[in-house]
């Protein structure tokens, strides 16, 4: 089982300070690094409500902390790789100097972003997993399409598919924006929605240019664990 702290709420703390949910320990569920011990430190609050979200605790509460705090907790656990989430966590305008003094500790890290949000100044160094909500979502209309030419090889588009229509959806944004030849694209089931046999055989019969994934952390520990 994943090994995790978390805060009750305060009051805020000076500027520079960020609303934390919790921050653990554990297996890398998903995207590149999958398998990787990571710390995990999830930002409170997100601007959509994807109807499979897991993660609706972050919308609120959380304990603000300052970045210093936030990094020594974070080499408590003496992981190589360190994963900023949510929530959203560029909803938190402290969110971009957090990642650059990640990666100035010498962390390898990543940022889960929904991609409704700007990526452009995020320092280079940072993986950034973006999704591109599928119209099941229900949040489609949120996608800033704008962020697509941002991507570079070391970064990944995820589509999280609830349905065959969301499927072909993912299959028409990929080659309109020749995403695979920008950066990794992953394809996931939403967890307990679509079966996972089922798309593995659609992205096989269509040859498509894709890694496909599953989320790890739940079939270790549950739905409800493996967050």
């Amino acid at each position: 089982m994943s090994d995790r702290t978390s805060h009750t709420p305060s009051q805020p703390s000076p500027p520079g300070a960020l609303r934390i949910s919790e921050i653990f320990h554990s297996l890398q569920g998903e995207s590149r690094s999958v398998g990787w011990p990571t710390v995990f430190v999830r930002l409170t609050g997100c601007p959509l409500r994807c109807v499979y979200c897991d993660t609706s605790y972050a919308f609120q509460g959380g304990e603000w902390r300052e970045p210093a705090d936030i990094l020594a907790e974070v080499a408590r656990y003496q992981a190589r790789f360190v994963c900023v989430t949510g929530g959203e966590p560029l909803a938190q305008k402290g969110c971009p100097a957090l990642l650059e003094a990640l990666c100035d500790a010498g962390y390898e890290v990543s940022l889960e972003t929904c991609g409704a949000l700007d990526i452009s100044a995020l320092d280079p160094r940072v993986t950034r997993v973006m999704d591109l909500k599928t119209p099941d979502s229900g949040e489609a209309a949120k996608n800033r399409w704008d962020n697509i030419n941002h991507l570079t090889a070391r970064d990944q588009v995820k589509f999280v598919l609830c349905s065959r229509a969301d499927y072909d959806w993912a299959r028409e944004v990929i080659a309109h924006h020749a995403l695979a030849d920008r950066c990794e694209v992953l394809l996931s089931p939403a967890f307990g929605v679509l079966e996972p046999r089922q798309l593995a055989e659609w992205i096989l019969r269509d040859r498509l240019p894709v890694r496909f994934q599953l989320q790890l952390h739940k079939l270790l520990w549950g739905e409800e664990q493996g967050r």
